[in-house]
């Protein structure tokens, strides 16, 4: 099933004790639907707290058939506004969200200068200092590639794999999101690939908004994804709440 979400007031996509998460909205929702059946639902991937999502994919493992009509319509009947069912389709008994072949797109707002009206806040992450957005987009061509992102990871498993691909990395004009309440001009930062590490994204956009400060380079960039880079993750890491998983295109 194809979802999309407002992740702003949630903690994220996995459940957890004393929080709220879009997985437990989601299975709170579909207990409504579900009148006797028995369901399990799996998400594709985790997202962090205040992160939203324009194409998210469960997994929804069922002991009845479903009237595909009838249940989207109760489902987002049921859904609170911050969701919202786009499609369902059924999938063999084999089919595995997590492990199925997928490349994900990524995108993050941000704007400079002038603070934005508390409205946008969802929605963009404002810098309060003027950035240099030319070195900025320079500086992103540079994660495109094979490269070795351990400074690009935090809390690790003894088992992640730092050697990554990004597909394509750039910033440009943000008229993707709009809206009266938006600053005159924003930016994305767009990343697509067919896997990230923990807050890998996040920690790419505060560097490039170091160098769009003038306090990194273009050479720090290059060294930071070398295999013989002192791998010690980078501290500054990128609001949550600009960040939105845009795409994500399954090998069905």
């Amino acid at each position: 099933m194809k979802l999309q979400f407002l992740g702003f007031r949630f903690s994220g996509w996995q459940k957890q004790t004393n929080a709220k998460t879009l997985h437990d909205m989601v299975d709170k929702s579909l207990s409504f639907v579900f009148e006797g059946v028995n369901y399990k639902t799996i998400g594709v991937g985790r997202t962090d707290a205040k992160v939203s999502a324009n194409t998210y994919y469960i997994q929804m493992f069922t002991d009845g058939l479903v009237d595909e009509v009838f249940f989207m319509n109760s489902l987002n009947s049921n859904f609170s506004p911050d969701f919202k069912a786009i499609s369902i389709q059924k999938v063999d008994r084999g089919f595995n969200i997590i492990n199925v072949p997928k490349i994900k797109e990524y995108h993050y707002y941000f704007s400079f200068g002038e603070k934005n009206h508390p409205f946008a806040a969802p929605f963009l992450v404002n810098v309060d200092e003027i950035l240099n957005v030319d070195a900025m987009m320079k500086a992103a061509k540079l994660f495109e590639g094979e490269h070795h992102f351990h400074k690009y990871c935090t809390k690790p498993s003894a088992n992640t794999i730092f050697k990554r691909v990004i597909d394509s990395c750039e910033i440009v004009g943000n008229d993707i999101l709009t809206a009266n309440f938006f600053p005159e001009k924003s930016y994305i930062l767009k990343v697509r690939g067919k896997g990230f590490l923990r807050y890998q994204i996040r920690l790419m956009m505060a560097t490039l908004f170091e160098v769009g400060k003038g306090n990194l380079d273009l050479d720090f960039i290059e060294a930071s994804l070398k295999e013989d880079n002192d791998r010690k993750f980078l501290r500054n890491i990128a609001p949550a709440s600009g960040l939105q998983l845009f795409d994500i295109e399954l090998e069905l």
